[in-house]
């Protein structure tokens, strides 16, 4: 196995992009927050002193993307041309978080849904850990990537 990072005498080094052609390029990522029955209905009932779980969360999450090259050290400063943030209840404990990042560019989203999951679900953890210490977050992956050289990749 070959890392792109790691230069022939094993320095780690930011990709040279530059030859690649502009393509259009989407990533979506999740992650699950668990938390007490009781904080959910909360966050669904606005029922917390910090304000609306979801919609600070939300822009956290858009935020976190859109910082992703400030957070990983070797990732690209990327013109991201579309990130949205959604929340799925699946069950009465469980909230699931799904972020979605697009450009069209020579690198891909990845790392940029990936930082927005992650940074909405912190968010849901920051809002609500005054009445839920104990909430977890768990299960961050990739769901899809689309475009570029190596094309269409989904979590099977």
């Amino acid at each position: 196995m070959e890392f792109s990072h790691i230069n022939a005498s094993g320095e780690a080094n930011m990709v040279d992009v530059g030859g690649k052609q502009l393509s259009e390029r989407s990533a979506t990522a999740s992650g699950i927050i668990r938390m007490l029955p009781s904080t959910l209905q909360a966050i669904k009932t606005d029922g917390l002193k910090k304000g609306e779980v979801l919609a600070v969360a939300r822009i956290a999450g858009i935020q976190g993307a859109k910082k992703c090259s400030e957070l990983i050290p070797l990732c690209h400063p990327l013109a991201l041309t579309k990130v949205s943030v959604s929340f799925e209840e699946i069950s009465d404990r469980e909230l699931k978080v799904v972020a979605n990042c697009r450009l069209r560019g020579q690198t891909g989203v990845e790392m940029e849904a990936l930082t927005a999951v992650s940074v909405a679900c912190l968010t849901v953890y920051d809002m609500c850990k005054a009445v839920d210490k104990g909430m977890t977050i768990e299960a961050i992956g990739l769901d899809e990537k689309l475009g570029g050289k190596s094309g269409e990749w989904r979590k099977s």
